[in-house]
């Protein structure tokens, strides 16, 4: 058991908060705790980053915890301004929120065991509560924080700094994000560090409004560990996306940088620390073909795992195009970019974008387009 929660606290952490210490000793206690992740509505597509923390709730689950994947199908409607650029994010309405959370169930189905018989995964919505605050409520809320708590978020402080607007209701993202841990009754939140100012929000507010305190569970995020730039971002749309096609998620890993490799081995599979070590230790094209394999067969299972791989040989050992190459017949004047994104080839148009800009979309033959390195469509227009 001591083993089993050493490592649970351990691999893929940033930081445990009040400590590291004080979980370990009431999870050898034999204390269940109710956890939670929330991830926000933003778009319909959940990437390897937010599979990470379910393969850790994962864990939780197994040693008999009750776990809450929290959509925040309300939270998402304001936009938690934690992303790299200094403006506001586009506010969504009602209906793209619930179009957006459609195949989420499915996408981390692979790596969580969501109708478990004996401890089954707790599925809930942010807007059964935060919708409900009275105006008297929200008065409350406000009166446990200060402006200068609020303006103290780095992202905020950005934005003063280069004269760009900050919206009043942005200041209002953490105690929504907060009160979800005291509408839940939690003992611990899950999280990437990039939302440890909200989390810490919600320890506030559990501790003042139930005088209970709440261990916050922050995760590693997938960043390059030469530039530091994220590996998965949904607003930036980049990274390997769980509901594109097999070949497009075994191309996608296979276009990360080496140095991604030993981070999206640790966090995004379920090899042990020695295998990791020793996969590492062959030649970098193998060991990043056996890293596209590994996650691939996750999600896709290792019949398909494996005709990709086999695929991406065959072409590119070429250089050509894959023998499989994915066909769709449509219409004389449907728009590449939205052909691509209904297919999974782009996760965005921002992605869509960016790749065009860099050259990065092609068509190498009749109607048979390459997107980045290793994504392909052959488009028959009817």
């Amino acid at each position: 058991m001591d083993k089993d929660v050493e490592q649970l606290l351990s691999r893929s952490v940033a930081e445990i908060i009040p400590s590291k210490e004080s979980l370990k000793e009431v999870l050898l206690s034999g204390k269940k705790l109710r956890i939670y992740i929330g991830t926000d509505a933003t778009g319909q597509s959940l990437h390897l980053g937010h599979a990470t923390n379910y393969m850790i709730l994962e864990r939780f689950r197994k040693m008999g915890h009750e776990v809450i994947f929290l959509i925040g199908d309300f939270t998402s409607r304001i936009g938690d301004p934690t992303d790299k650029s200094d403006s506001a994010r586009k506010q969504l309405t009602r209906d793209e929120v619930v179009a957006n959370t459609k195949t989420w169930i499915e996408q981390v189905r692979p790596v969580i065991d969501i109708d478990n018989k004996e401890n089954p995964v707790k599925i809930m919505y942010n807007h059964d509560w935060l919708s409900k605050l009275s105006s008297e409520d929200w008065v409350n809320l406000t009166s446990n924080f200060t402006v200068q708590q609020m303006i103290e978020r780095d992202m905020f402080q950005e934005r003063i700094k280069v004269g760009k607007p900050l919206y009043l209701h942005e200041l209002l993202y953490p105690l929504m994000q907060g009160y979800d841990s005291v509408a839940m009754d939690v003992d611990m939140e899950m999280c990437g560090n990039d939302q440890k100012f909200n989390a810490l929000a919600g320890r506030t507010l559990l501790r003042k409004l139930k005088d209970k305190e709440k261990f916050v569970f922050i995760t590693t995020l997938l960043e390059n560990p030469i530039t530091k730039e994220k590996m998965m971002s949904k607003s930036q749309g980049t990274g390997v996306f769980l509901d594109g096609s097999t070949e497009n998620m075994f191309g996608s890993i296979m276009s990360q940088p080496d140095e991604n490799m030993k981070q999206l081995f640790t966090d995004c599979t379920w090899l042990t620390y020695e295998e990791i070590d020793n996969v590492l230790k062959l030649h970098p094209k193998e060991a990043k073909m056996r890293l596209a394999h590994e996650i691939t067969k996750i999600y896709r299972g290792e019949v398909e795992a494996d005709k990709a791989k086999e695929n991406f040989q065959n072409a590119f050992s070429k250089g050509g195009v894959p023998e499989e190459v994915l066909t769709v017949k449509i219409s004389q004047n449907a728009q590449l970019v939205d052909i691509l994104l209904e297919h999974g080839l782009v996760s965005s148009k921002t992605e869509f974008t960016r790749l065009s800009k860099d050259g990065a979309i092609k068509e190498i033959d009749i109607g048979v387009y390459r997107i980045g390195k290793h994504r392909f469509i052959k488009i028959v227009r009817e």
